[in-house]
């Protein structure tokens, strides 16, 4: 598996401007955790097969991520396990890029917020929204924990929502009903860092973007989108609530500086800066990020921007990310925002502090262990992508999936097919005239899976690539192949060109797998090898099955290993502590 580049710059040379240039983002992860699986189907998985796809499709395609590393979330972390906040990111910032290395996601670049030169941007981009005079400033009450001595930031002050009554809604959102909210808006609001409802409120002068100013801007732009309607909805009800402007400055040491004069001790809150990181990160990947994000040159490259988010994380990026970018004036909106539901584990909220879930840093020893690869959990987790609604992880789902979807339909087919290829030592030929309907149908069904892919229906891209493997064992059945009678050759020259076509279409999903294939047959993974019945291709091994099914007893040292979450206190007990200087 190829290592996640911190820095791989793409060679401009093939940048000839007639290539459709595809921009692909994931949601930064803070560094103040590590990842379970809702977070890797929120965002990291659907972005990695997408920009796989558009690769596949001979798109130019670029691929950015990185971990989100400034903040009250860092400080606050630090200061708990008595590190400083360069440490703390230094150390997680590698944790979460091993985690996604493991799964095989193709970031062109991973890199990080507290970087010089996503600082540098970062300031860049607010002095042209403070130049354009979408800037304003207010003297509000701001936060503070006389218990702990912190300013809090909206994160980290809970209580009741004023609008539907949940009890642990935060200081700037409500994740049950999703309404955008004010830390003054909260019943009952507590400090989430030493429990206390001693707060209170202090005058301070602070900058805010001007949303409401932007409204009718914004407005009229979501409304010509082509979103998934969930999405759509969802930034369109809060316009209708009316927007107001928005605080875009906090009371902390670890962070991006303002770089204007009075306001020399704030950094910028952490989600005016985070998104700008998309920005950065193709800074440093390619000389050419201009194609991308310059508003007019983007234009002149028909370049498009997907952003891949979780539910949390829509109207950040429909409203508060798109309003900077109007603000701007000078940088691209992005084309699609492709805002995901929730996962949740047994019929419960994946929670770490509870035990409940599955979660990353544990797979790799769990490979080690089992041999569960991670194409098993690509595999099972594209079945879940929540992509309209919440879905649902059921362990024993996993193994049914598993062992007849994975291994008894897709794996089944490749073994069989290879299976008689090599014992039979057919060799593979081009004239297919007398199979003229089953070649129809695999056309037709591939044209559909490639549509599916575009529309990032992904979830539909699996099933029906499934459905075109159930062909295939059917076929085998229906024409009893391992009798070796009336055109046998031709029959299992079609099979055979019929896993080349399924290897293609699964390699976003399940690339390691999909690769192994082209290996044994000598075919390359190519989308202009699909539907290509002449492309010749010969058995380059002994063939060898391709996944083992997960009985009862590996099902469960699979649970009891994958359950067990680490405190990342571990990670740093041997280091130097109360370093909290930045």
């Amino acid at each position: 598996m190829e290592k996640i580049k911190e820095n791989r710059k793409m060679d401009a040379s093939k940048n000839n401007g007639k290539t459709e240039k595809i921009l692909v983002t994931a949601a930064l992860p803070y560094v103040n955790n590590l990842p379970h699986l809702g977070n890797i189907v929120g965002s990291h998985l659907p972005a990695d097969i997408f920009a796989r796809f558009c690769r596949l499709s001979g798109k130019q395609t670029l691929f950015v991520g990185g971990t989100d590393e400034n903040g009250t979330t860092t400080e606050i972390t630090a200061f708990r396990l008595g590190v400083s906040e360069q440490e703390l990111s230094d150390t997680l910032h590698e944790k979460h890029k091993d985690i996604y290395e493991w799964f095989n996601f193709s970031y062109d670049i991973f890199s990080r917020t507290s970087k010089q030169i996503h600082h540098k941007t970062t300031q860049e981009f607010f002095l042209q929204i403070y130049k354009n005079k979408y800037i304003i400033q207010k003297e509000i009450d701001t936060a503070f924990c006389n218990h702990c001595k912190h300013y809090l930031s909206d994160r980290y002050i809970e209580g009741t929502c004023p609008h539907c009554g949940y009890e642990h809604a935060k200081g700037d959102q409500c994740e049950k009903c999703g309404r955008l909210l004010e830390p003054k808006q909260l019943i009952n609001p507590h400090c989430t860092i030493c429990g206390s409802s001693d707060i209170i409120f202090k005058k301070e002068k602070h900058l805010f973007l001007d949303f409401a100013k932007l409204q009718p801007e914004l407005k009229n732009w979501i409304l010509n989108q082509k979103w998934r309607p969930t999405v759509k909805s969802m930034a369109l009800s809060w316009i209708k609530e009316g927007l107001k402007p928005r605080c875009i400055t906090r009371n902390l040491k670890w962070g991006v500086n303002v770089p204007i004069e009075g306001f020399e001790n704030k950094v910028f809150y952490v989600w005016f800066d985070a998104p700008i990181g998309y920005i950065s990160f193709t800074k440093e990947a390619t000389e050419r990020w201009q194609d991308y994000w310059n508003k007019e040159k983007a234009e002149q490259e028909a370049s498009k921007i997907y952003f891949f988010v979780g539910k949390d994380n829509i109207p950040f990026h429909t409203i508060f990310f798109p309003g900077m970018i109007m603000a701007n004036q000078k940088i691209a909106l992005p084309y699609d925002v492709i805002g995901l539901q929730y996962l949740n584990f047994e019929g419960k909220k994946f929670s770490k502090s509870r035990g409940i879930g599955v979660f990353c840093e544990n797979l790799e020893k769990a490979e080690k262990q089992l041999g569960i690869t991670n194409d098993y959990w690509r595999f099972y987790l594209t079945f879940l992508i929540p992509e309209n609604k919440d879905s649902e992880f059921f362990w024993q789902d996993f193994k049914n999936r598993i062992n007849g979807d994975l291994i008894g339909n897709f794996a089944n087919l490749i073994n069989r097919t290879l299976n008689l290829i090599y014992k039979s030592n057919t060799k593979i030929k081009t004239d297919k005239a007398k199979l003229s309907n089953e070649i129809e149908f695999i056309k037709k069904k591939t044209n559909e899976i490639l549509d599916f892919y575009k529309k990032v229906e992904l979830r539909n891209a699996l099933r029906s690539t499934l459905e075109l493997s159930a062909f295939g064992n059917k076929f085998v059945n229906d024409n009893e192949l391992w009798k070796q009678e009336k055109d046998y050759e031709e029959k299992l020259s079609l099979l055979a060109y019929l896993i080349k076509d399924i290897a293609i279409l699964l390699w976003p999903i399940i690339p390691t797998t999909a690769e192994k294939i082209g290996d044994i047959t000598g075919c390359k993974i190519k989308l202009k090898n699909l539907n290509d019945f002449s492309i010749p291709l010969k058995l380059e091994k002994k063939p060898q099955l391709l996944f083992k099914k997960i009985d009862d007893d590996i099902l469960k040292k699979l649970k009891l290993l994958t359950s067990n979450v680490t405190d990342i206190s571990d990670y740093f007990k041997n280091g130097n502590k109360n370093k909290n200087k930045k």
